[in-house]
């Protein structure tokens, strides 16, 4: 596939991320193309790039590797479309990081949890699980942002409580490489009285995994 052929593909009615990121996987110069992709004028293009690349690092990280700091400057920009993209494919990066270039990255990449933003904080904490299979080292590092979950400031309460939700299905995930599992504990049994009714099944089905935890 050509840079013609790839921009027709970008553009297509039928557009199939998973097609043109097989595509760029085999002819890695278009993976420079999809890059140059996120900063066009046409909104379509920008978004429809990014999948093909958030795909991409699903498919096979090492591939997109090499652009692992563009990403990471992605995280200071001010399209949240494209922030978003960039935490979920961070994610994906970390199984390829030999360079240890994700620790450079730990606090900002964490940062959102925080908030203002839900939705980031909630990109930021449904990779978290991921990252921590990747580098089980960091497993106790990254449960201690995700716990920042509960004084976070968002737009509602709400918010916090959805943002709250995903943090449990996070820990779910890689519990077993936490050395600290006392305060996910606590935190998790604190949400047995959340007011949101899908966060307090979460919480039930958690602990009745780990009953011999609590």
């Amino acid at each position: 596939m050509n840079e013609s052929a790839f921009l027709r593909s970008i553009s297509s009615k039928s557009f199939s991320p998973a097609r043109i990121a097989e595509q760029a996987i085999r002819y890695p110069d278009l993976i420079e193309k999809a890059i140059e992709g996120l900063s066009a004028e046409k909104a379509t293009v920008r978004y429809r790039c990014e999948k093909v690349l958030r795909t991409i690092s699903t498919k096979q990280p090492e591939i997109l590797y090499p652009h692992f700091d563009f990403f990471a400057g992605l995280l200071d920009g001010s399209n949240n479309f494209l922030k978003w993209g960039a935490i979920i494919t961070i994610g994906n990066l970390v199984r390829a990081d030999l360079n240890n270039k994700f620790e450079l990255i730990f606090d900002k990449y964490f940062s959102a949890i925080a908030g203002p933003v839900m939705i980031t904080a909630a990109n930021t904490i449904r990779s978290a699980a991921k990252i921590a299979a990747a580098k089980p080292a960091l497993a106790d590092r990254i449960s201690k942002q995700i716990l920042k979950v509960e004084g976070a400031k968002y737009k509602t309460p709400e918010c916090r409580n959805v943002a709250i939700g995903h943090a449990i299905d996070s820990f779910d995930q890689f519990f077993e490489h936490v050395q600290n599992k006392d305060a996910i504990i606590k935190f998790v049994k604190k949400q047995l009285q959340n007011t949101r009714s899908p966060v307090r099944k979460r919480a039930e089905r958690f602990l009745k995994k780990r009953k011999n935890s609590c």
